[in-house]
């Protein structure tokens, strides 16, 4: 905090005086740009999310949204069956891939590290692990789909179904599921393990009654960006789950996505306009599962640090 005689002293010292005033100028100038950035940003994603919608509100209806797609080049029919194909598909990768990143997150974060103290082994193990969720990260979409078809469509003879496609799935949303629920897990102060253990609690009742519950709110946001990331992918779909504009009686069964369709539409038919219908819906969706996550973690949040 600057006082009088700190003032004055710079007054009477014009070089400090001068170097304060650069600091100062140099300080608004990143701010302005940062403030600049950001303004660009926001308006590129209103223009996008704008165009989408205004050119595909006009193909929406309740028509649209209610009637399966016909096939063929014209584009016939609506979109329901891929919305059912969708939720379907989502619900099974979730259902897959969920137990595995959390599970492996959680031993990852609050046992392999004990087991590091003591073993050399443990921590090389721990090491490879942690690249390799790094690595997973950071491969392309389309190599999970050319996995998902070697093993799952072709060699397990799964065919391209439901199944074949949520395995594939389950592969490209593991890493996001553990990298979030480890920085939700590392986020609980160790205070609360160290009193709950103090207590007379057991390592896992301490996990499961104190560290999970205070971890929840990241765990589920990993999980809801894991449904945004399966809604929006076509690549890792394109090769697993087929294409067929039928709703799937059986995880046997091959579909469509609404992204899958989205792409079918605007590539091999001359019905643009249910296309643009089609990426409206998405981006609603996308801001629906959004809007989601704030709203569930902050409630999340709120109902911890009231201790309800």
């Amino acid at each position: 905090m600057i006082n009088n005689k700190s003032i004055s002293t710079l007054h009477n010292d014009p070089e400090s005086l001068k170097n304060l005033k650069i600091r100062s100028t140099t300080q608004n100038v990143w701010f302005s740009i940062m403030w600049l950035a950001g303004l660009v940003t926001l308006i590129i994603l209103l223009l996008v999310i704008g165009y989408v919608i205004i050119q595909g509100g006009k193909a929406l209806s309740w028509e649209f949204l209610t009637t399966p797609p016909r096939g063929g080049l014209s584009g016939e029919g609506g979109i329901s069956t891929t919305l059912g194909t969708t939720v379907y598909l989502v619900a099974l990768t979730l259902l897959i891939a969920t137990p595995l990143g959390v599970g492996a997150a959680i031993y990852l974060i609050e046992y392999a590290g004990e087991l590091g103290l003591t073993s050399p082994v443990m921590r090389v193990l721990i090491s490879i692990a942690n690249f390799a969720v790094e690595t997973l990260a950071g491969i392309p979409s389309i190599i999970y789909g050319l996995f998902g078809y070697a093993l799952f469509v072709s060699t397990l003879q799964f065919g391209w179904s439901l199944l074949s496609a949520a395995l594939a799935g389950a592969c490209l949303v593991l890493p996001t599921i553990i990298r979030t629920t480890e920085e939700a897990l590392l986020t609980v102060p160790d205070d609360y393990r160290r009193g709950s253990l103090a207590l007379g609690a057991t390592k896992w009742q301490t996990l499961y009654k104190v560290v999970l519950p205070a971890a929840i709110p990241g765990i589920i946001t990993g999980i809801i960006l894991s449904v945004g990331r399966i809604i929006s992918e076509t690549a890792v779909f394109f090769v697993t789950l087929g294409g067929s504009h039928r709703l799937p009686s059986s995880i046997m069964d091959g579909g469509r996505t609404l992204a899958l369709h989205l792409y079918y539409l605007a590539m091999d038919t001359n019905a643009f306009d249910k296309a643009m219908g089609t990426g409206a819906v998405l981006v609603i969706l996308i801001i629906l599962i959004n809007l989601s996550i704030n709203l569930i973690s902050g409630k999340l949040t709120a109902r911890i640090r009231g201790g309800k």
